[in-house]
């Protein structure tokens, strides 16, 4: 593929508009168009990055190669399905849909097409984290945290499939085995969904994660340990920064020697990061760094969670 890719944005609210930027940044895209529920931010941002505004999803089709589905999640099957049946790549937010059975519709769907589906997992374009991967060997335990305070930005959602999902999917992706058993407990603080929670996960081969969300907590959070057999790490996602502790033979025997030390990692945009290789992607045909089974996946889990918080539930 030697031409510019075209894309479009159908969303271009809150993280839609950054899609919209980040496409109309890259050289090797073609911004085509966006698309809003809201006429008048559609024509903005299409003022802004010198695009199109359009007023159905459906007026992209025929003009672009690639699209970023940024629109509610109740909404998505019903937007990306008309896309997929007609081959267009698709970058689709995170959570992929509000049901297990719209996100498998949605796999299967991109499957029969054979075009990309990328589900947006931000926090694996994480430099911090992506260095993380590569240090990390078999964890035996891992504690994730990522709390903060109120937005109305999500209400229509609880905190699993908002937050914690993240967690969910970058957990299962470093201890690669099935889960044996899954508990959880969390509460509605300031809506009516649950707006903290906790989940504690154990893994067929003994791994067990600890994973808390919250979004009324006073102040904000992300982080993550993992803890190995000889080796400790911990990332804190809004700078980016690897704190690595490892054990080491002692020279002249005895108990080992613990060495601690902060990694140079170079923070870099992980939204810019995503674009970028969702576009590579496309033009190389690779698979995707998170596709349509890993975030139905992440799904299925973070369904598990709010099944077990009902479960508790007076």
């Amino acid at each position: 593929m030697s031409s510019k890719l075209r894309v479009g944005v159908v969303g271009v609210g809150y993280l839609g508009k950054f899609h919209a930027r980040i496409y109309a940044d890259l050289p090797e895209v073609e911004l085509v168009g966006v698309v809003d529920s809201d006429p008048a931010t559609a024509e903005k941002i299409a003022a802004d990055y010198r695009c199109q505004a359009y007023a159905r999803p459906e007026d992209l089709i025929g003009k672009v190669d690639a699209v970023s589905v940024v629109v509610p999640t109740v909404y998505h099957l019903e937007v990306a399905r008309p896309f997929l049946e007609s081959g267009v790549h698709m970058l689709m937010e995170k959570p992929i849909a509000p049901t297990y059975e719209d996100g498998q519709k949605l796999v299967e769907l991109a499957e029969r097409s054979g075009v990309i589906f990328q589900v947006g997992h931000l926090e694996r374009y994480n430099a911090g984290f992506m260095e993380l991967v590569k240090r990390v060997g078999q964890p035996r335990f891992i504690e994730a945290t990522r709390i903060g305070g109120f937005s109305e930005r999500a209400t229509d959602v609880d905190v699993v499939t908002d937050l914690m999902i993240h967690d969910i999917d970058i957990v299962m992706s470093l201890v690669g085995c099935p889960i044996r058993d899954l508990r959880a407990i969390g509460v509605p603080v300031l809506t009516e969904h649950v707006d903290i929670a906790n989940a504690r996960l154990e893994f067929e081969n003994g791994a067990v994660a600890d994973v808390t969300a919250s979004r009324v907590s006073a102040k904000k959070q992300r982080r993550i340990r993992v803890f190995g057999r000889n080796s400790y790490h911990a990332l804190d996602f809004a700078d980016q920064q690897v704190e690595e502790v490892v054990a080491q033979p002692s020279p002249g025997g005895g108990r080992p020697e613990i060495r601690s030390e902060r990694l140079t990692i170079t923070p870099t945009p992980p939204l810019d990061a995503e674009l970028a290789d969702f576009v590579n992607t496309v033009r190389s045909g690779h698979r995707p760094l998170v596709d349509g089974r890993t975030g139905l996946e992440a799904l299925r889990v973070a369904l598990m969670v709010k099944e077990k918080i009902a479960a508790c539930q007076p």
